[in-house]
């Protein structure tokens, strides 16, 4: 009898127990979002207290603000650093694990958790070891701002390497976290860290690589030379214009100097001896490339154009250079916003609102004499390095200049290469390089060189919208639509702007244009039709560096637009195109359409 009686007394115990496990069953997860709840509100507390420090450091640096020493850059980067990390140590731990692993209501978790842990080692691993590095904007104009900015990025190279691989580190980190979650908010704020990341991965690129070249090319090592190209973009060719004016640059210790300028004239008589493989030779041998100089760079792959360049001012002057550098009016118009304008010989003042006006429409109504035009040009493009001369050691103006070099590098208007073989091997990675890539993958470019000999460019508009329909056979089907505007006017250009040297055997107005007009497509494509205006079209095909090319010779009537559709058939790939960038007068509108996914 004693025995069922203490069963009995054991009873409500256990009820007690079974009721405090289901009641911690239920308070747990409750405790946890709680837990969440509050320790994001925090969390979001220091991010937006890091993202403050980020702007004033923004400010800090630009060459506007006049304040900032790199102690106090420090300790603005320090701060975002801190606030940073706590937002981290805030979203970690089993309740943050946990909750970020549930399907569907872990998303807005992850993403949060990922946010704060890009901001920890975007501050902590980028930022920091790189504030000291800024440039610090003095009163003193002519304080050796180059040389001295070549000796702090050779102090900082290991600091800008290790900070541009964090940076691609933690954009690919970002890319990975849900795109769309039940929290827009979240999915907002992925979306702009991830814009951000993909504007900072390049620059950082750039600066690391700038870090381990830049030095040795402006002459820390010896005195380097290049030949530098100002191209005419009134008239079109693969690189960006027909070479006009050029200079010869020197590089002593970050110190930069003009030793020479000259014009197209000068080059007339000298000849390139440079082997650039068969393709090259079966695409171009025709327009003589090696032989006339206007048609040295009608190849998109400015590494020809620098090689035969390099070869044709060894052949004019017995002299090798260390590299050359091309650039356009456009450039000269973003480096003057920063320096100011320049004053030509005859009292011009060039600016960076009328350069390309004066050098691409202005200067050929003003000159009759071909002579006189000539060396307007290069007295145009001397004015103008004069006065990037006179800014580039001040270093107020140091980091303004940078960045416009920068923007005109981003736009495929300054183009850079070496003759060294370990700097260009570096180079050829960016797209300053000017390299047309030759690895396999989906690929649009659209080049015109001018057939005609005029300067009508200066009046053309291009568009090109890529779009991907389908797939069949493991291969992609692609529709590539081009349109060419000619908006010269019908009366009132000048007799040399609307210049036929091709002599067509019929009748031409003047302002008609002639292009040859190339479309470059990825390795292995194929064309299985074209049609120019609607009507079926013949093109030649090619091949360079490994891709597709299907050339036409288009005329182009003053104030008309031509529609030229290519269907193509691509090996399969999922992805948007790489684009091919030609920069001239005004920039080429493309649309890409990638479409859906294709089953292998």
């Amino acid at each position: 009898m004693h025995r069922p009686g203490r069963s009995r007394e054991a009873r409500p115990g256990r009820r007690r127990a079974l009721r405090y496990a289901l009641l911690a069953v239920v308070a747990l997860p409750v405790a946890g979002a709680v837990w969440i709840g509050v320790t994001g509100l925090f969390a979001r507390w220091e991010l937006l207290a890091a993202q403050r420090d980020l702007n004033a450091l923004r400010q800090s640096v630009t060459p506007a603000s006049g304040s900032g020493s790199a102690r106090e850059r420090q300790q603005v980067a320090r701060s975002a650093a801190v606030h940073a990390a706590r937002a981290h140590r805030l979203t970690t731990g089993p309740a943050w694990y946990s909750a970020s692993s549930l399907p569907f209501l872990g998303g807005p978790v992850d993403t949060l958790r990922g946010a704060a842990y890009a901001a920890d080692r975007l501050t902590g691993e980028v930022l920091l070891p790189l504030a000291g590095a800024l440039p610090t904007p003095t009163p003193n104009r002519h304080g050796g701002g180059m040389a001295q900015a070549l000796t702090t990025l050779q102090q900082h190279a290991p600091d800008l390497v290790r900070a541009a691989r964090v940076v691609s580190e933690v954009q690919a980190d970002v890319h990975r976290l849900p795109r769309s979650t039940w929290l827009s908010a979240a999915d907002r704020a992925r979306a702009d860290l991830a814009r951000q990341l993909d504007r900072l991965t390049p620059v950082m690129a750039d600066a690391s690589l700038a870090a381990r070249v830049l030095p040795p090319m402006l002459g820390t090592q010896g005195d380097r030379r290049y030949f530098l190209a100002f191209q005419n973009i009134a008239e079109a060719r693969g690189t960006g214009g027909v070479p006009g004016a050029f200079a010869v640059l020197r590089a002593n210790r970050g110190h930069l100097s003009f030793e020479r300028f000259g014009n197209n004239t000068e080059m007339a008589t000298a000849k390139a001896d440079v082997d650039l493989g068969e393709d090259f030779t079966a695409r171009y041998e025709g327009s003589a490339p090696t032989r006339v100089w206007a048609n040295s760079n009608m190849s998109p792959h400015f590494p020809y154009a620098a090689r035969i360049w390099a070869s044709y001012w060894r052949d004019h002057t017995g002299e090798d250079v260390d590299g050359v550098i091309a650039l356009d009016p456009a450039t000269l118009g973003r480096l003057l916003r920063v320096t100011g304008p320049a004053r030509m010989a005859d009292g011009t003042e060039l600016s960076a609102d009328n350069v390309v006006d004066l050098t691409e429409r202005t200067s050929y109504a003003r000159y009759d004499d071909v002579t006189r035009r000539k060396a307007y040009f290069v007295d145009a493009a001397r004015a103008a390095a004069g006065r990037l001369m006179a800014a580039i050691d001040d270093t107020r103006l140091l980091p303004g200049l940078l960045m416009a070099v920068h923007d005109a590098q981003r736009d495929g208007r300054l183009k850079v290469w070496s003759a060294h073989t370990a700097e260009q091997r570096l180079l050829q990675t960016r797209p300053y390089s000017g390299t047309l890539p030759d690895a396999p993958g989906p690929f649009a470019g659209l080049v015109v060189n001018n057939a005609a000999g005029s300067k009508l460019d200066y009046y053309l508009d291009r568009s090109l919208t890529w779009e991907a329909e389908g797939c069949s056979g493991g291969e992609r089907l692609v529709t590539v639509t081009v349109t060419l505007t000619n908006r010269a006017p019908a009366s009132g250009l000048p007799g040399y702007v609307t210049l036929r040297e091709d002599r067509p055997n019929y009748r031409t107005r003047p302002g008609d244009n002639r292009l040859l007009v190339s479309y470059y497509a990825g390795v292995g494509a194929g064309l299985t039709g074209a049609t120019l205006d609607g009507r079926p079209a013949l093109l030649a095909s090619g091949v360079e560096r490994g891709h597709s090319v299907f050339a036409l010779n288009l005329e182009l009537p003053a104030g008309s637009s031509r529609t030229l559709v290519l269907h193509l058939r691509e090996p399969h790939a999922d992805r948007a195109p790489t684009l091919l960038q030609q920069s001239l007068v005004t920039p080429q509108r493309t649309t890409v359409k990638p479409g859906g996914a294709c089953g292998v």
